[in-house]
């Protein structure tokens, strides 16, 4: 099962502390899969697609907790691999439903609304219910394990534009963009995401969002530290080789016995140790100089050795 489904699932078991809660939900709901059918005498029906059945029952479940409305549920079997059942909830037309789709907001004087549901968002609660409903209808969140990703896709502009809105009246830097005859309103960042699923509900896919967070934050940390010490390993071992080297030709030049008493010991400390690390000669020298002492007394050497080279040549 996908993460988004785990999601809605638990979503849908949350229900909404008043009527207008319900309302704002399945408004929110139909505008991202419902639409409306045309009967004789220009009577109004509705019909509500999903793929899941936690969505489906959600659905019927508001349209009878509100309206008592007569429902017809229709589940076809996906034909292609790996393909789930598909779930139609069909409200026949009649005058009624004219009245409920005026209630949900769809209808205005008799004209369709496009999607401006100001109306339906008087409290905080029926805000929360209205972006539950949406994510319940066209959600969809990545795994915390891969890429931090939450998105919202319909096909009506005024209604993306509503929800970047009302995203954005609790904080949420909503972002839309097209994507064929599709609008998406998505999040990035996991803190982003944590913080709709905390208001839409998802207290179960929260904590378990948060605790893969902290996990793969943990492992990101753990790379870093290792790519920095392999990193760094490399470089004190390249180091080590190119001092070996230079003091080598050091001592086939004139030798060691010629050098200034603090350089012939920093040379015959890394000949005698070419493995050791900065911090180690140190130690090894008995903690009479620092580390930038002996870094200047090995680059010393080294100059001594390039200076050589060029004589011969």
């Amino acid at each position: 099962m996908s993460f988004s489904s785990e999601v809605k699932n638990e979503l849908a078991r949350v229900t909404g502390e008043h009527s207008s809660c319900h309302i704002a939900e399945l408004a929110a709901l139909m505008r991202m899969a419902g639409t409306m059918l045309i009967g004789g005498n220009n009577n109004l029906g509705i019909t509500f697609t999903t793929e899941n059945a936690a969505v489906a029952r959600k659905v019927l479940m508001l349209i009878k907790r509100g309206f008592d409305l007569k429902t017809e549920v229709v589940v076809t079997r996906g034909r292609r691999l790996k393909k789930g059942n598909s779930y139609l909830i069909k409200v026949a037309p009649s005058p009624v439903v004219t009245e409920v789709l005026s209630s949900l907001g769809l209808l205005s004087g008799g004209n369709l609304n496009v999607g401006r549901d100001t109306g339906l968002f008087r409290k905080t609660c029926c805000r929360r219910a209205y972006l539950r409903g949406a994510f319940l209808g066209g959600g969809s969140v990545s795994r915390p394990e891969g890429e931090y990703h939450l998105e919202l896709v319909t096909g009506n502009l005024d209604f993306a534009k509503t929800l970047v809105r009302l995203l954005k009246a609790f904080g949420l830097a909503a972002r839309m963009t097209d994507r064929k005859q599709d609008y998406v309103i998505y999040l990035k960042g996991g803190d982003a995401i944590t913080s709709l699923l905390r208001i839409i509900g998802a207290n179960n896919a929260l904590f378990a969002f948060e605790n893969a967070r902290v996990v793969k934050d943990m492992r990101n940390q753990v790379n870093r530290l290792v790519n920095c010490e392999t990193a760094n390993l490399q470089k004190t071992v390249n180091a080590a080789v190119r001092q070996v080297e230079h003091i080598k030709l050091i001592v086939k030049g004139p030798g060691l016995a010629k050098l200034p008493a603090n350089l012939r010991e920093a040379a015959e400390l890394r000949l005698a140790y070419p493995e050791a690390t900065l911090q180690e000669l140190v130690e090894l020298a008995g903690g009479k100089i620092g580390k930038s002492g002996m870094n200047h007394r090995l680059r010393k050497l080294e100059q001594i050795a390039a200076e050589l080279v060029k004589v011969e040549s």
